[in-house]
């Protein structure tokens, strides 16, 4: 009688069965979720490396030091004082980043002599956008930002 009831059992669970918060034992699926993490891992270094590198050549290029871009904080108050913008709009950038980041992009691109069309790919494809910026044939003609005399 319990084989029964067990069976029965069993035969109502089991299609419920991968609804059910069990551990799966399956170690190639942790393995791949493991490989998948390090290069996740790789690719992000090798994205933030190269954005460091570019706003380091970017700086550079701008009369800046191009050590500013490896600095938390004081990378934005070059960048605003590249572009002509006061050092305290850091303090705005922080609070509400979207809005100000799309601010700089445009004054940047404004900056080296490039249009808005380039600086909608600073905006929205910042990892091609900046390394053509840094690399690329673009001189820095002052702070586009700045008031006009």
């Amino acid at each position: 009688m319990i084989t029964i009831l067990t069976s029965h059992l069993l035969a109502a669970v089991l299609p419920f069965r991968p609804l059910l918060a069990q551990m799966d034992s399956d170690t190639t699926n942790a393995a791949a979720g493991a490989a998948g993490g390090a290069m996740g891992g790789i690719i992000g270094l090798t994205v933030g490396l190269l954005v460091i590198i570019s706003m380091w050549k970017i700086f550079a290029k701008a009369g800046q030091p191009g050590w500013a871009a490896i600095i938390p904080i004081y990378n934005y108050i070059v960048w605003c004082k590249i572009v002509g913008r006061p050092g305290w709009w850091v303090l705005l950038l922080l609070l509400c980043f979207p809005i100000f980041f799309i601010i700089l992009c445009i004054d940047l691109a404004k900056s080296f002599g490039q249009g808005v069309g380039f600086a909608l790919g600073l905006i929205f494809l910042s990892i091609i956008f900046f390394p053509i910026l840094a690399f690329g044939g673009a001189t820095y003609q002052g702070p586009s930002a700045a008031p006009k005399a």
